[in-house]
């Protein structure tokens, strides 16, 4: 039986996932006391455990096992039960629980967060989000349609992974309404909700009981509050790191030339080498987010500076390998969490046509310079070689079109299957 410390803050939705587990499994797991985010885990004694400063992480009680992704360490404390018996079995929990965190939430984030003061409140975000939460929920209403658990006939880690990540849609946007139009979720939840171990952690859930309003107050006192803080934290590191006053020793004295400089620090991005031209890329993604695509697509070709910038046509290879819809998209998700570096000078808008077991994967790229950018940077090259690549004319028609298809998502693929979801690279 695992047994260990977790460190955590209060009411962590993915430290639930652990401790719902350990109910369970029986593991014996301790939360550790007066945890502080942004003090306890930015001190030298946690990193020097769990280096990347992360929560929740986990450390076992004989000090070998040290965990910090919220999956995993919910995976250590579980039993057999909880993570399958079988092969089979563990890889579809494991399936559920990464359509978790590259579907659900990223989208359940991006329309929760603006009401509650978090993220900046941007119409057009929260609109996709919502959009994109929806699609992956109906996909799971149809799922549990005959079934009362996602994986066998009892609760699994799937079960405990997708609830903790839904936690927050469920009680600050998914209204009556909503929820209404996914019966069998909504049966779903309640019925992981009222599990006397999963009670037992999170207590009772209060449902979200009319569609959300956003207040820009909110917004406003907690980046207030988050200055203070971090002023105080500021102020707290000078005095403990002031050193001791030393005697100044002699510098030596620069060399004869006169042309001592100090050398600039080289940049691991690629395209600052390349010369910035007159397109504003963040200007032109403040646009494409608050403006309808009518007004962003054509401020796109007023900006663009086709000397200094490409744009680029990609088809995924493989497409008789796609299977549902949900895990196809888990391919772009993935790929753009991998290429996470390369947004600063890059823009994209990958589709979907089509539907389950018959569907293909395409999308319109801009980046800066005139050559493919993944060979640039061993960071980027891990999925690029599953696609086609071919680098489009500005001026040709046929670019123009395809450019309004992608980036207002609409249009058919080449074989005349109709768009089904996009996800935005920016």
């Amino acid at each position: 039986m695992a047994a260990g410390v977790l460190y955590t803050y209060p009411e962590n939705f993915r430290a639930y996932k652990a401790l719902i587990a350990a109910q369970y499994s029986g593991a014996d797991v301790k939360v550790t006391p007066n945890f502080v985010f942004g003090e306890t885990n930015k001190s030298d004694e946690f990193l020097k455990k769990f280096p990347a400063g992360k929560v929740p992480a986990f450390e076992s009680a004989d000090g070998k096992v040290l965990l910090t992704e919220s999956n995993a360490i919910a995976y250590y404390v579980s039993n057999a039960a909880l993570r399958g018996g079988d092969a089979a079995t563990q890889a579809r929990v494991l399936q559920w629980a990464c359509w978790a965190d590259s579907e659900l939430l990223p989208a359940a984030a991006a329309w929760v967060f603006p009401y509650l003061g978090i993220m900046q409140f941007n119409k057009q975000n929260v609109e996709r989000a919502k959009t994109d939460l929806l699609a992956a929920l109906a996909v799971l209403d149809k799922h549990l349609l005959t079934r009362t658990f996602l994986v066998g006939e009892r609760v699994s880690l799937a079960d405990i992974v997708v609830f903790t990540t839904l936690i927050h849609a469920f009680q600050h946007v998914l209204d009556p309404a909503t929820r209404a139009s996914l019966v069998n979720v909504q049966r779903w939840f309640q019925t992981v909700a009222h599990q006397p171990q999963v009670s037992a952690v999170v207590g009772a859930i209060a449902l979200c009981a009319a569609p959300p309003v956003y207040d820009a107050k909110k917004y406003q006192e907690l980046s207030q509050q988050n200055k203070k803080d971090s002023g105080k934290k500021d102020k707290k590191a000078e005095k403990k790191e002031q050193p001791k006053k030393e005697k100044k020793e002699k510098e030596p004295a620069p060399a004869d030339d006169g042309d001592f400089e100090e050398k600039p620090k080289e940049s691991k991005d690629p395209f600052d080498s390349m010369p910035k031209g007159t397109f504003n890329m963040d200007d032109f993604k403040r646009c494409y987010s608050n403006e309808d695509e009518a007004v962003s697509i054509p401020y796109f070709w007023q900006k663009f500076d086709p000397e200094h910038y490409s744009i680029w046509y990609a088809e995924y290879k493989y497409p008789e390998e796609l299977a549902k819809v949900f895990m196809s998209c888990n391919l772009i998700t993935g790929m753009y969490q991998r290429l996470d570096k390369m947004r600063k000078q890059a823009f994209a808008s990958v589709c979907l046509f089509g539907e389950d077991n018959n569907s293909s994967i395409s999308g319109v790229w801009v980046w800066r310079g005139q050559q493919l950018a993944f060979p640039l940077s061993p960071d980027w090259q891990i999925d690029y070689e599953s696609y086609d690549w071919k680098k489009l004319d500005p001026a040709d028609p046929e670019t123009k079109k395809l450019v309004q298809d992608y980036f207002s998502w609409s249009g058919t693929d080449k074989q005349g299957r109709k768009f089904n979801q996009g996800k935005i690279f920016k």
